[in-house]
């Protein structure tokens, strides 16, 4: 057998007791894989991994091309365990649907090739964190590899097993409770010794099942960090292993199974832990892993008996590390320390013991919820409320007429009208106290509350514009709600707030890449009292609406003396400013709706009335202008 220790991390020489004959699988793959052959030259390696203490994992090289391959352990096997068969049934049905998983390639059944069932999947390049603490990352990386992993499972939760053609793949209903029955039949199977707390555990759990043990989700069974694949830059998931235990049941389960590390006890190793306070600062509490996964789900925070699938998720790993121990007195597991799980099953079975013992309000309630993510203030939950009842009522069923009006008009002289609906819309909303719910200072909403209403709004392309929560007048009044003078919150920001005039804002060109603002040629010059505008503007939502009574322009200001990223300035700009040229419209994939605005001006501004700036960009400008 060819092997090699492999520069894939987390590999090893392959162990003696799950070597396997290496030519044949060489010759099997050549034959039944597509592209395994390209290199005739070059020779199959396989090394194995540190992981797959159920499972054994190989990392199998053939030239450039990379393969991960599982198998079931040699040997006796316990009952119902390491159903390689599903592991790859799954993970084929999920990546049809674009679900990080591996890409599987090939299923054997025979096992006269290597000694056992196996598949082959593609290698994702990536990241594997097998330490929970995740050190050598930021505090901010690290809180996004946490909630990027609980989208993902979130994600996998809210699948539907129909479409995924996986019916019958477990049973569902009763899951918690063959959970127990299962895992107890498990431990007791491969018990080396007598453990009252396994045993006080089982009862415990079977005296205590959930009323609602029906739900039926396609759930991962051993769903953490150190089955997740990562980007190898990027805060995201990329793949998620290791499948065996993936059935129909309750997806608690695997929320529980994640959550285990906050209770993992002290004195049983989870791995090569970092006790650097630095390098656990990020890592989000247990009561924000559960907000951001509920919020993704659709489901209230409240979770029923979760001290339960707490205790089931301890009971569950401790009957694991009891087969893991008994596969190592047959001389048949893949772990090099497989040992040192007799050492582990008891301190395991004592934590879910004590979580079973306390009530779901101290283990859940005593949150503090300042430190919870996306809470919503009564207010918004109030407003959230009477805007899904709007919409209901009044947009979406309008929607189709609006969207038959703008077709019709879209290459007129009329593209900027609007179907009368519109306007009743706009009194209707503002009459009912719907109106300018962006801006804090007007509805008292918090950026929570408003970004729970904008996803709201955003299923209509027009629903902004019925509450005057429209791009890009938003952002303009929020400008001049923070920076506008009195008089220039009187003449442009009322007129904006109550929906009677538009504005736009001005600052890609067409000659620079303008997303990088240093690059920027529209100059502003200070000349007296007055400014003079020169430059060029495009894509300028909103300017050719007869509505557009004012743009704010992005431009540079004539000084060589400050760095790049501090010559930059916005002032006021009415469209009606002689020199101001709209000169064509712009499609965007055909339709119109943007336009280019030709900006060679000489502004004249009485006692610098039209002058705003942003500080956070340009100090200099801001100096001169209080002077």
């Amino acid at each position: 057998m060819e092997t090699a220790a492999s520069r894939e991390p987390n590999t090893i020489e392959v162990l003696p007791q799950h070597k396997f004959d290496c030519r044949s699988l060489d010759a099997y793959l050549n034959q039944h894989l597509p592209g395994f052959g390209t290199e005739p030259e070059a020779k199959l390696t396989v090394a194995q991994y540190r992981s797959g203490q159920s499972n054994p994992t190989f990392h199998l090289q053939k030239g450039s091309q990379a393969y991960v391959l599982r198998k079931k352990p040699p040997g006796l096997l316990l009952p119902k365990a390491h159903k390689i068969d599903r592991e790859f049934k799954v993970q084929k049905a999920l990546f049809s649907i674009g679900f990080p998983v591996p890409k599987p390639l090939l299923y054997c059944s025979d096992s006269s090739v290597i000694g056992t069932e196996f598949y082959v999947m593609e290698h994702v390049q990536g990241r594997i964190f097998c330490d929970w603490t995740i050190p050598g990352v930021s505090p901010a990386e690290r809180s996004a590899i946490y909630v990027s992993m609980i989208q993902t499972l979130a994600q996998l939760h809210s699948l539907n097993i129909q479409s995924l053609q996986l019916e019958g793949y477990g049973r569902g209903v009763g899951y918690c409770k063959r959970q127990v029955s299962t895992w107890t039949k498990q431990y007791q199977a491969a018990a080396h010794q007598d453990i009252p707390a396994m045993n006080q555990l089982s009862d415990w759990l079977m005296k205590n099942l959930p009323d609602n043990d029906n739900e039926e989700n396609l759930i991962h069974g051993d769903f953490k960090l150190d089955n997740v694949v990562f980007h190898p830059k990027e805060s995201r998931v990329i793949a998620v292993l290791d499948w065996e235990l993936s059935t129909i049941g309750h997806p608690l389960s695997d929320l529980a199974h994640l959550s285990m590390f906050y209770f993992w006890p002290r004195t049983v190793s989870l791995g090569n832990q970092s006790h650097h306070l630095q390098e656990n600062i990020g890592i989000p509490s247990m009561e924000e892993l559960i907000s951001i996964y509920c919020r993704c789900r659709g489901i209230n925070s409240n979770l029923p008996n979760w001290n339960f699938f707490l205790a089931l998720s301890f009971f569950k790993m401790a009957g694991i590390a009891q087969g893991i121990y008994h596969r190592y007195l047959l001389g048949n597991n893949a772990s090099e320390n497989s040992f040192q799980y007799a050492n582990v099953v008891q301190p395991l079975a004592e934590t879910g013991l004590r979580l079973s013992k306390r009530s779901f309000s101290t283990a859940y309630s005593q949150t503090d919820t300042t430190r919870q993510l996306f809470v919503q203030t009564r207010t918004g939950q109030e407003v959230l409320t009477r805007v899904k009842q709007f919409m209901k009522q009044h947009i979406l069923p309008v929607e189709k007429e609006v969207i038959e009006f703008c077709v019709q008009n879209e290459n007129s002289v009329d593209k900027w009208k609007k179907p009368l609906v519109i306007d009743k819309l706009k009194e209707m909303a503002k009459a009912e106290g719907l109106w300018n719910l962006f801006l804090p200072a007007v509805s008292g909403l918090t950026q929570v509350d408003y970004a729970l209403i904008a996803e709201e709004t955003g299923k209509c392309f027009f629903a902004p514009d019925i509450f005057n929560c429209q791009a890009p007048d938003t952002g303009n009044m929020e400008v001049l709600h923070l920076y506008g003078s009195e008089k220039q919150k009187q003449q442009w920001l009322e007129p904006l707030l109550q929906g009677n005039i538009a504005s736009c804002f001005c600052m890609t060109e067409p000659d620079v890449a303008s997303s990088d603002a240093t690059n920027i040629e529209c100059s502003i010059q200070r000349d007296g009292d007055s400014y003079i505008i020169n430059g060029k503007k495009w894509w300028s939502s909103g300017a050719g609406n007869p509505k557009c009574k004012i743009a704010i322009v992005m431009g540079r200001i004539n000084n060589n003396s400050e760095t790049r990223h501090k010559q930059h300035s916005m002032i006021l700009v009415p469209i009606n400013t002689p020199g101001v040229e709209i000169i064509r419209p712009l499609t965007v994939f055909g339709y119109l709706g943007k336009y280019s605005i030709n900006l060679s001006v000489y502004l004249q501004v009485e006692n610098l009335e039209y002058a705003i700036t942003l500080k956070e960009i340009d100090n200099i400008l801001v100096h001169e202008m209080d002077s």
